[in-house]
């Protein structure tokens, strides 16, 4: 028998005991790990080395320039280091060293690193969850080394770039990126959904997270609108620094886009004003609510948000309730998704989610600030300690008073529910104990905190006690509730849908219908109107009419 696609078998012998019906190419098995993850790496450097070199070439045929085969070894110079710069790494430049870096440009590796990591993932097996890393090492590794050859092969008179620091960010960029994709791809093979994940950890762990997420998320969102609305206020000094550069049409693309890599430095940069402590922008300067103070700073259009020296607008100081606002989101998801909170607990463990939060808040500093050359320019940016110091203490007091405020209300509304529960009238069976039933509205398993009712332990008919939930198995039942809730609202909303797709025709076919209306009584009026203006009238002859 022949395949499709495949010539004929012309009287070739198989082997003995070769079924008839076997394919004559069989699918290749599982991928070997470590060499297939040196292929992602190597992939996913070169299809990101392939895109800065083709943004460095778009500016260079922009700008005045010499001929090409003069400048095409200091062109792909400029491209690697650009390349090592958006897995930020900085480099030393003649009297200094330019450290600060786009945020915004680690996206670029970050997803190629995502898309092999998932391109891995398919090839190869990876048997449980605990073995993702092994994953995220092979392509780790790999990239790593790729990275420092290429810090040692972009070194010039001029300037060279940190090898220990390409190898460790492309180490860390690559274990991150490529395992999260690895665990994408393992989740999506197995219909694993993200709840489920979360499940598997602690009920502590799990909340600290979901509470550390949500107030991170509302301050950089505050960050977001605050950068947003000093950029407009000032957007007259934006635009006239443009027009003083003169990019022209590709120039002033490129501009776009390297003002858009800096955007998360820039939220980074008003999360810390509204902080408190603020930032700096050279020696001897600072802007922060207390005042502004800076100096001469270079053309950039961005730069115009800044404020200027005195004073801080009276607008900007509404900023300063973003941490307090963020902490007491924190606080109440905190405590929502902690199982088993003692009440005088809650307060504690809001406040340790305000410190979680600021540990993030001094990672993100120091990554947004850095040098800018040499001479005053050296100190550009936050002070990471300073910054996570006072985001501990505002986001963890505000969240240790939210997640104390929320798990007051619950429990009151559980005495209350019990209090309810005792006048009830206790239902009575002849030949059985009464057994007081517990209320409705008491949930098990759900909102702030787990409520487990206490029951007297009873022996079952082989005398074993019975067994209390596992947190495993309250969990899959929060999730199958979660997925009726989400069924009946997806009916809902179908229903809804299909209600007005039957009113929309309704309303259509009642149109058309006055339409009809309407073309019938302007034809019956024109009739009257011709036999008046003519004089002419029909009538029928009586004869004519009883006539057979």
């Amino acid at each position: 028998m022949s395949t499709p696609g495949s010539p004929p078998d012309r009287g070739r012998k198989r082997p003995s005991g070769t079924p008839v019906d076997a394919p004559r190419h069989p699918s290749p098995g599982p991928r070997p790990l470590y060499p297939t993850g040196g292929i992602a790496a190597a992939t996913a450097a070169g299809i990101g080395l392939a895109v800065i070199v083709t943004l460095t070439i778009v500016g260079w045929v922009a700008a005045p320039h010499s001929p090409f085969g003069e400048e095409v070894v200091e062109l792909l110079q400029g491209a690697v280091l650009a390349w090592l710069v958006s897995h930020h790494v900085s480099f030393a430049i003649e009297g200094g060293q330019f450290g600060l870096l786009p945020i915004g440009l680690v996206l670029i590796p970050a997803l190629l690193l995502y898309r092999s990591g998932r391109w891995l993932a398919r090839s190869c097996e990876i048997g449980r969850l605990r073995h993702v890393y092994r994953a995220a090492l092979a392509i780790a590794g790999p990239y790593a080394a790729i990275a420092g050859t290429l810090a040692l092969l972009a070194r010039t008179d001029t300037m060279e770039p940190s090898m220990p620091r390409a190898l460790v960010m492309g180490f860390v960029i690559a274990f991150l990126a490529g395992g999260l994709g690895s665990l994408r791809q393992m989740m999506r093979d197995r219909d694993v959904a993200v709840g489920a994940l979360l499940g598997l950890m602690p009920g502590r762990a799990r909340s600290l997270l979901v509470g550390m997420g949500a107030a991170t998320g509302s301050l950089l969102l505050g960050g977001l609108l605050l950068f947003l609305a000093a950029l407009a206020v000032n957007l007259p000094e934006a635009v006239d620094a443009t027009r003083a550069l003169a990019p022209g049409l590709v120039g002033g693309t490129l501009l776009l886009l390297v003002q858009i890599a800096y955007l998360p430095n820039a939220i980074v940069f008003a999360v810390c004003y509204a902080l408190g402590p603020g930032f700096t922008m050279g020696e001897a300067t600072i802007v922060a609510p207390t005042g502004v103070s800076v100096g001469a700073l270079p053309m950039f259009p961005m730069l115009a948000a800044l404020p200027t020296n005195g004073a801080a607008p009276v607008a900007s100081l509404a900023a300063l309730a973003v941490p307090f606002v963020a902490g007491a989101v924190g606080g109440v998801l905190t405590q929502r998704s902690a199982p088993d909170v003692v009440s005088e607990a809650a307060p504690l463990w809001g406040f340790v989610c305000g410190v979680t939060t600021g540990m993030v808040c001094a990672a993100l500093g120091e990554l947004a600030g850095g040098s800018l050359g040499a001479e005053r320019l050296t100190d550009i940016g936050p002070s990471s300690w300073q910054v996570g110091l006072v985001a501990a203490l505002e986001v963890g007091v505000a969240a240790a008073i939210a997640a104390w405020i929320a798990n007051w209300w619950y429990t009151r509304r559980m005495r209350l529910a019990f209090a309810a529960a005792a006048e009830a009238p206790v239902k009575e069976e002849p030949g059985k104990e009464a057994e007081a039933e517990l209320p409705e509205p008491v949930p098990v398993g759900e909102g702030l905190a787990t409520v487990t009712p206490l029951r007297p332990r009873e022996d079952d008919e082989d005398g074993a006690e019975q067994r209390e939930p596992s947190e495993a198995e309250r969990f899959a039942e929060r999730q199958r509730v979660r997925e009726r809730a989400r069924e009946e609202k997806r009916a809902e909303r179908a229903a809804r849908k299909e209600a007005r797709a039957e009113l929309r025709v309704q309303r259509r076919e009642e149109r058309r219908a006055q339409k009809a209306q309407k073309r019938r009584s302007r034809r019956e009026d024109g009739d009257a109107e011709s036999e008046e203006m003519y004089g002419i009238s029909y009538e029928a002859d009586p004869e004519e009419v009883d006539a057979p």
